[in-house]
């Protein structure tokens, strides 16, 4: 559970890249086999479509008028990709658990990243301290992922099948 916590609290910087990471994961097979997300993630729509908003999200970031992501629609969105994040990652029979947990993580994450950005940014300006965030942020999502990534498997989720000679 712990690194559904991790991914959960992820959603607290940046909300929509925990969606993100799991919808590129579900895609290409590397969630363990008995994960919560929704099957519609794996899609390679979805994933594209995932990454797209994530993308669009860093990019607003950087902008004066973004707004902080403590005000109630900011925080909505962690607390929803926050118990994404954590059923897709825990054991069916932790799933309810998870849920609740990730979007409280999300929340205390958001609050906590919300004080440490607010202070890097009276020194450094909002667009470094938004790239240096977005950096961790990524990086963070991609590392939890992969540690819980399944063994490859053969036909990939989608894209045809492979066979080894």
């Amino acid at each position: 559970m712990l690194r559904s916590l991790l991914l959960a609290a992820v959603a607290g910087t940046r909300a929509m890249t925990p969606f993100a990471a799991i919808a590129h994961a579900a895609r290409r097979g590397e969630l363990p086999a008995d994960n919560g997300a929704p099957r519609l993630l794996s899609h390679p729509l979805v994933s594209a479509g995932a990454s797209a908003i994530a993308a669009g999200e860093w990019a607003g970031d950087k902008m004066r008028s973004a707004p902080d992501r403590i005000i109630a629609p900011g925080l909505a969105a962690r607390v929803a990709t926050g118990a994404l994040a954590a059923v897709s990652l825990a054991p069916r029979r932790q799933r309810p658990a998870a849920a609740a947990r990730g979007a409280v993580t999300a929340i205390g994450s958001a609050y906590l990243t919300f004080r440490l950005r607010k202070a890097a940014m009276r020194r450094f300006g909002q667009t470094w301290t938004g790239v240096v965030e977005d950096a961790l942020t990524l990086t963070s999502a991609a590392l939890v992922v992969r540690a819980m990534a399944a063994p490859a498997t053969f036909p990939p989720a989608h894209g045809g099948s492979r066979t080894i000679s």
